[in-house]
């Protein structure tokens, strides 16, 4: 009987012993989810009189985009933007390059966005100082920067070699001036560009 007992125990002692090393060796399932991959599209745009903000709506509807307004601190005032006054706010900030007027918000999450759309009015045949601002504020390598202006005459060309200069390492594409073209026609622009 003795034997028996003895031999029961160690059956038990051994069964006992198999059970936790199997259950050891099993690795925990990870619960947490992957980040969201960086293929969103964002239109970013400094708008003062509206004209901008109607063109970046236009391209956030075509494009499903989400939006974000560059808001200046100091808001620009219609003084600010008389052109035909030589020391007027915008004609002042255009003939500093170094002015880099200050940005009220920021972008959340900056690095979920794959595409980011930039919307603004040229200014003296440039793009203003404020889109300086902004495009310094973030990190735009391996993005795709498509930039799309409005203006009564002047054209983006300018505009967009100075973005591809403070842009190092993203593809900034040639860009579009809006409000001289139908819907239609920015639709099959960027349907081109495969964004």
């Amino acid at each position: 009987m003795k034997k028996i007992f003895s031999t029961i125990l160690a059956m038990l002692t051994i069964f006992i012993f198999t059970a936790c090393g199997s259950s050891a060796e099993k690795t925990p399932e990870k619960t947490s989810e992957a980040p969201a991959p960086a293929d969103k599209i964002l239109v970013a745009y400094f708008s003062c009189t509206g004209n901008t903000k109607n063109a970046a709506m236009e391209v956030a509807e075509i494009l499903n985009a989400e939006t974000f307004e560059i808001v200046p601190v100091e808001p620009y005032t219609p003084a600010d933007l008389d052109y035909n006054v030589e020391d007027c706010r915008a004609n002042l900030e255009q003939k500093d390059l170094a002015a880099r007027p200050a940005i009220k918000n920021k972008i959340d999450n900056f690095a979920q966005y794959k595409t980011i759309v930039i919307a603004y009015p040229i200014w003296w045949h440039e793009e203003p100082r404020i889109i300086d601002t902004f495009v310094e504020s973030y990190d735009f390598s391996g993005k795709v920067i498509v930039p799309v202006c409005t203006s009564g005459g002047s054209e983006i060309e300018a505009s967009v070699k100075n973005l591809r200069d403070a842009c190092k390492g993203a593809d900034v594409k040639d860009g579009k001036r809006l409000g001289i073209i139908s819907k239609d026609e920015v639709k099959a622009w960027l349907d081109s560009l495969k964004l």
